[in-house]
């Protein structure tokens, strides 16, 4: 039994988390071995959670006595999670499993108030992990989880998913701007994939004319490796890069529900954040895309249409994610010229929620960066818009304040004059 602890003791205790970011666990056999129905049911609930998908776990009751009873004869599994009421020593029946125990197994106590278990011996019985409970669903995932994105020192990227409410939101325009802010204003490594492989146009928004991207990854006949997929990527600024789309009809881009399965894993691997152009169509792989990303996006524009879809997406996704952050949403084109619209306050009345932004019709703005391949920043990094897009990055990474412009050569002597006045 091997890896890091985290303790709810006061004493020795290692800092508390400040990010809600939960990294997904990778493919990795978990048993727990329970003694009340509620930690069971906690534990079952999360194996359903999406960051949770490609473990495999199974529960079984009788605690820690449980445990070592079933690994006399059976090879332990990558994470083992073991409920004590207190009735037992814990650190002798800790010691009777890691007789039984194979090497580099994780071991996760739930224990209870009334443990006295020292953190201290807990830690040279090698516990990667102590939770008080009782347990609720996230506890388990953030648990699991926990044990591979700390322990194993690898970077693991965030997901930001952004799709339209409908088709000709601006969707796609909306995530190409965004994915700039976060690599330009918040020095953020990123990648912007464009799945729409058709019809894409983010190669056309950054001024790039890739030879290879997002297709050469998805049709290629070995499961992709990440000095494969730095091959395919475009730079577009020094923090930020494109999987762009072929953008061409050659061929029928139909896919299975997990055809990018393989593709995003790698990418978690080496980019902070990657963002993914979603293409406004309903079908596995968009779908899987969808409630498989850390944070969504949602384009509307004020109208009915949008409304309706809008409001059926968050109320799929909310169900689909009940653990992660609701998905968020922004308006789009608000303010068009005579046309009949739904006012920001009645959509979100209507949605339950607030939009994040409301992105005003500017066609002179858009549509000159849109010609020229820029985005609205380089056109007018202070123009509101471009402060929206900014502000749009910080709510979906969680990042906050955005990178702050250096001062000029004269702040530090006016700094030190100030200082002695």
């Amino acid at each position: 039994m091997i890896g890091s602890v985290r303790d709810n003791s006061e004493d020795d205790a290692p800092p508390p988390l400040t990010d809600d970011y939960i990294a997904p666990a990778p493919r990795v056999s978990v048993q727990a071995f329970c003694e009340t129905a509620e930690t069971a049911e906690a534990i079952q609930s999360a194996g359903l959670d999406r960051r949770l998908s490609k473990a495999h776990l199974t529960i079984k009751m009788g605690g820690i006595e449980a445990a070592i009873e079933a690994y006399h004869t059976v090879p332990t599994p990558n994470v083992i999670i073991l409920e004590t009421d207190g009735s037992n020593d814990i650190l002798a029946c800790l010691d009777q499993l890691a007789t039984v125990c194979d090497a580099g197994t994780r071991v996760v106590v739930i224990g209870n108030e009334n443990d006295v278990a020292p953190y201290r011996e807990l830690v040279r019985r090698g516990v990667s992990d102590y939770v008080i409970g009782p347990v609720v669903t996230l506890d388990v995932v953030r648990s699991i989880c926990g044990l591979f994105s700390a322990s194993e020192a690898v970077a693991v990227g965030r997901i930001i998913a952004v799709v339209g409410a409908k088709g000709g939101v601006g969707a796609s325009t909306v995530a190409h701007n965004v994915a700039w802010a976060i690599a330009r204003d918040l020095a953020l490594d990123s990648v912007v994939i464009d799945l729409d492989l058709a019809f894409g146009t983010a190669s056309l928004d950054y001024n790039k004319d890739p030879l290879q991207g997002i297709a050469n990854a998805v049709f290629a006949a070995e499961r992709p490796d990440t000095a494969f997929i730095e091959r395919l990527l475009a730079k577009c600024n020094d923090h930020l890069s494109l999987l762009a789309a072929p953008a061409a009809l050659d061929r029928v881009y139909d896919f299975g529900a997990d055809a990018f399965d393989a593709i995003f894993d790698t990418l978690r691997l080496t980019t902070p954040c990657i963002v993914l152009d979603i293409p406004h169509q309903w079908s596995g792989w968009t779908r899987r895309a969808l409630v498989g990303a850390d944070d969504i996006l949602i384009v509307a524009e004020p109208d009915l249409a949008n409304l309706r879809n809008a409001k059926n997406m968050l109320n799929l996704l909310k169900s689909a994610r009940p653990n992660d952050r609701s998905p968020l949403y922004c308006l789009s084109q608000v303010g068009m010229s005579k046309r009949p619209e739904i006012t920001p306050r009645e959509f979100a009345k209507a949605i339950e929620s607030q939009p994040i932004a409301s992105i005003p019709f500017d066609p002179r703005m858009f549509g000159t960066a849109a010609n020229n391949g820029q985005m609205i920043a380089e056109i007018s990094a202070n123009h509101r818009i471009s402060k929206m897009f900014v502000q749009i990055a910080q709510q979906l990474t969680g990042r906050g304040d955005a990178k702050k412009p250096r001062g000029s050569l004269l702040s530090p002597i006016i700094r030190k004059l100030r200082a002695r006045a």
